[in-house]
């Protein structure tokens, strides 16, 4: 196999291995490789420049943190933060590179800035991610539950990043395992490899994601010490190897889109579902294969707390086309089984 790898020496490191930098990258200054180079990273902003500024009129009620809540991978997501101010900062990688976003709602105007050389993007993508592409008077309620909950909660519309592999890389990491332990692994592997977000958010601890060659790149150990079991991080693997075709499904048909992602061996109905209702907004994408999920439509819909998928289906039936839809209003209705069961025990792979 001699001469199959380049040699080491070729390779750019990684961002942990990077040397240090000096000068102005020193204070802060975002760095990248420009496109098509493997060569050493470029500055392109630094945390005092100024931002990219857009401001947006929703055509409706519209609740930030409903909207932008299933962005948040944990409380310690080193992606996204919600301030105490209100303010809602992210951190991606877009097709134009690193960017980091925030949003803030001002009466009843949305106002936005951006950093990086993803900034322009962002903004763009900006009404879509917060449910312009959203169509919520298509959604007739069946039961009365989902008719208050609708009713008290307004400003629910579901986004759309137009992103895929930044929401189905921790969808994968979350397979099987308690939530806490799927964190903590994203968490570890994105400050460990991703790269500090542009703009003014050292306080803030954000980070941007590795892209695909990185990923790529993290050896096996780092896996396991991040708790990470072979199968899901060789899914991982095999995902990053066709990134470019994965993120043609975000602008998909939600059917194909799902036969897209669920060529990849690892990649089933949940995790697929999981991913499609970030980057697509799509809100007939439903979660089957959950754990909890069939027992609280279950238990919601029919005082049945021991549904099974099949049961879950059947009874979403009447909202054919908008299931996803129904399934937040549920878990937003506080109408939730009591646990009886003890929790599932975090396992620990890394201390092995």
């Amino acid at each position: 196999m001699a001469g199959r790898f380049a040699p080491r020496t070729a390779r750019p490191p990684l961002p942990h291995q990077a040397a240090p930098v000096r000068g102005a990258a020193a204070r802060g200054t975002a760095a990248r490789h420009p496109a098509g180079s493997s060569g050493p990273a470029v500055a392109t902003s630094s945390p005092t420049d100024p931002p990219l500024t857009r401001e947006w009129t929703p055509p409706g009620p519209l609740d930030l943190r409903l909207v932008l809540s299933p962005l948040r991978r944990g409380p310690a997501d080193p992606t996204f933060r919600m301030t105490a101010a209100g303010g809602f900062w992210r951190a991606t990688r877009t097709p134009e590179g690193p960017g980091t976003l925030r949003v803030a709602a001002h009466g009843d105007r949305v106002g936005a800035q951006a950093w990086g050389p993803g900034a322009e993007w962002l903004l763009a993508g900006l009404p879509a991610l917060l449910g312009a592409d959203d169509d919520p008077d298509a959604f007739t309620p069946h039961h009365r539950l989902l008719a208050a909950t609708r009713h008290r909660r307004p400003g629910l519309r579901l986004l759309r990043t137009g992103l895929v592999m930044e929401s189905l890389i921790p969808s994968i990491l979350e397979q099987k395992v308690t939530t806490d332990e799927a964190y903590r692994a994203w968490r570890l592997l994105v400050r460990r490899y991703g790269t500090p977000a542009p703009g003014p958010t050292a306080a803030l601890g954000l980070h941007v994601i590795p892209d695909a060659r990185t990923w790529a790149m993290i050896p096996s150990w780092e896996w396991h010490k991040a708790g990470v079991d072979t199968k899901r991080s060789s899914t991982i693997l095999r995902a990053v190897r066709v990134a470019g075709r994965l993120e043609e499904a975000s602008s998909m048909p939600l059917a194909e889109a799902k036969a897209r992602l669920e060529l990849i061996p690892g990649i089933g109905p949940w995790t697929s579902a999981e991913t499609l209702q970030r980057s697509n907004g799509a809100p007939d994408a439903v979660t089957v294969g959950d754990y909890h999920l069939p027992g609280i439509v279950g238990h919601a819909l029919a005082d049945n707390r021991h549904a099974t998928d099949e049961e879950m289906l059947t009874l979403l039936t009447p909202y054919e086309g908008q299931r996803h839809r129904a399934t937040r209003l549920i878990l937003l209705s506080g109408r939730i089984p009591e646990r009886r069961a003890p929790r599932m025990t975090p396992g620990n792979i890394a201390a092995l």
